[in-house]
């Protein structure tokens, strides 16, 4: 077990490379099961979330090989198990992204229901399933496992009830191989699910319309194989443009697409951050006081939900009173009696949270209660005065490659501490007796 150990207080300055957008990876890993031949993946992020997905793949019969660091050449001609392993489909959320692609190729599919974090809100998947189902497959959940069969899939029209990115991509999954035309009414737009189309598409599939709220597929008969590098990540640059606005100093973030960031730089920008766009990175300076602002989390292309906690921190030292509305999620706030312990005034109606800003956050031991409200320890660490410890890290690493190194290489004072288990040192003890 580890945690990170963070001393506060330290400006940033330099330069950090992002890493493979995570939403991205955890779709195209489970498309590759669709294609027959092999599928080199570029800019594959090193996160714990992928790791899971490859075992999970293996267990199916993929053939995985590790080109380098960040690409390997997946080849799932040959898998016939369309059994996902319970205990690895537990862990991890995107495993529903299985149910999709193994109905689309095999037309049958046993996957659990999905792990991954839980931050106080019910993350169902009927609309999952209503697209299965226009789609010709029976579903079945039975003792937590999701059995979806179909003879034969046909084209269908699919409109979703609310704008689910989950249910969108899963969709596209099922579909891609279905006979005929599907629509998807009613879609998300984030980047990631365009970043899934064009992975599909290269491979030989015919999807239009993914970034708009309709969404065209026209089935074929096979996928093939080819090369795809994936997106940078938005919410991990997202993530590192928080950190430096709530710690100060002036650094460059390579390697994003700032149109994706826009939603993200102009409630930084408000609040007192310069933000220079470059053709493939941002500047972000935080040299004077923060100050207020609202935010109201939206599908793409509004506020992401998924940087809500990172933004609060950053609230919580800006001067005024912020308020920030959960428009996506029904409840994530679970990090607020963490925020607490650092000395954030925050109170939470709804999905209201209402954050009045400090001169300065004290550092605390903390736990991470999921993935970005992990992030958002980290980041609320190094703006405080003295000394962070954050707990469950385990959490942080299923979306954030090297986020130790890449904050030391930019001045943090950030370590990763090994603690023992409980169990470690009960044994210790009994041998010391």
């Amino acid at each position: 077990m580890t945690k990170y150990v963070i001393h506060g207080g330290n400006q940033l300055f330099g330069q950090i490379d992002i890493s493979g957008a995570k939403n991205a990876a955890v779709g195209i890993l489970p498309a590759a099961l669709l294609v027959e031949g092999v599928c080199r993946i570029e800019n594959i992020p090193q996160i714990s979330d992928v790791t899971l997905l490859l075992k999970i793949m293996q267990e199916l019969w993929a053939e995985v090989r590790i080109i380098n660091r960040n690409t390997l050449e997946v080849d799932c001609t040959a898998i016939q198990n369309r059994q996902v392993p319970y205990e690895l489909s537990k862990k991890i959320r995107a495993s529903y992204y299985m149910i999709g692609a193994l109905l689309g190729r095999f037309h049958h599919a046993e996957v659990a229901l999905p792990g991954g974090c839980n931050f106080g809100g019910v993350r169902p998947i009927d609309q999952h399933i209503k697209g299965f189902v226009a789609l010709g497959a029976e579903v079945d959940v039975r003792g937590g496992v999701v059995h979806a069969d179909a003879k034969e899939l046909r084209g269908a029209s699919v409109y979703l009830d609310v704008v689910s990115v989950g249910a969108t991509m899963n969709v596209m999954l099922a579909a891609v191989m279905a006979d005929g035309m599907t629509v998807i009414e009613n879609c998300a737009k984030e980047p990631h699910i365009v970043d899934l189309a064009n992975f599909l598409n290269s491979m030989g599939a015919d999807v239009r319309g993914a970034g708009t709220d309709v969404i065209k597929i026209r089935g074929v008969k096979h996928l093939r194989g080819g090369t795809y590098s994936i997106i940078p990540d938005q919410i991990e640059a997202g993530t590192y443009m928080a950190a430096v606005a709530a710690a100060g100093g002036s650094v460059v973030i390579n390697n994003v697409i700032p149109k994706h960031l826009d939603c993200i730089s102009s409630k930084l920008r408000e609040m007192g951050v310069q933000i220079q766009d470059m053709d493939d990175a941002v500047r972000v300076t935080r040299l004077g006081k923060l100050v207020r602002t609202n935010v109201k989390t939206m599908p793409y292309p509004g506020f992401p939900t998924d940087m809500q906690p990172q933004i609060a921190a950053v609230m919580s030292i800006a001067e005024g009173t912020s308020l920030v509305t959960e428009g996506v999620w029904g409840s994530r706030y679970r990090y607020v009696d963490e925020f607490k312990r650092m000395g954030a005034r925050i109170q939470v109606d709804g999905h209201v949270a209402v954050i009045e800003g400090v001169e300065k956050l004290s550092g605390a031991p903390v736990r991470a209660c999921d993935l970005r409200a992990g992030a958002a320890m980290v980041v609320a660490g190094l703006a405080a005065e003295g000394v962070t410890e954050i707990d469950c890290v385990h959490y942080i690493e299923r979306g954030y490659e090297d986020i130790v190194r890449k904050l030391s290489s930019v001045g943090a004072d950030i370590r990763v501490e090994v603690v023992p288990r409980e169990d470690e040192g009960d044994e210790a003890a009994d041998q010391a007796g």
